[in-house]
């Protein structure tokens, strides 16, 4: 019953990828059809017309195998070893501080959220 509930759950996920496609076709948006799809999925989910428990399991599925999708990237890279060849040390630190910059972003901006989140829940609380 376990799988059924995951294959559904990714069904609904490609349905709003689906719509967002269609919209994207129709509406002649610069943006791509799935991040519009992932951008009605926000919006469905703050606006509780859609509740996350409908899409949770498919969507923690995907994104364990989210990784696989890095790999051709990465040998693909492979082939053009001579555009890093005089630069390889370099490569190293410019992607550790992107990489310590983008976690910290991430992480100080969802804490915000977070904060803000917490401070709506207290307000309406009272």
């Amino acid at each position: 019953m376990k799988y059924i509930i995951i294959v559904l759950q990714i069904l609904v996920l490609y349905g709003f990828v689906l719509i967002g496609n269609s919209l994207q076709d129709i509406l002649h948006l610069p943006l791509p059809g799935s991040i519009i799809g992932l951008l009605l999925l926000l919006a469905a989910l703050s606006l509780k017309v859609f509740r996350l428990e409908w899409v949770e399991s498919g969507s923690y599925f995907l994104l364990s195998y989210l990784p696989l999708y890095f790999i051709p990237a990465t040998v693909g890279v492979m082939n053009y070893g001579h555009v890093f060849a005089g630069k390889g040390f370099l490569l190293i630190p410019i992607t550790m501080i992107s990489t310590f910059l983008t976690m910290w972003i991430s992480s100080t901006l969802s804490q915000l959220l977070a904060k803000k989140s917490a401070k709506k829940e207290e307000v309406s609380c009272k």
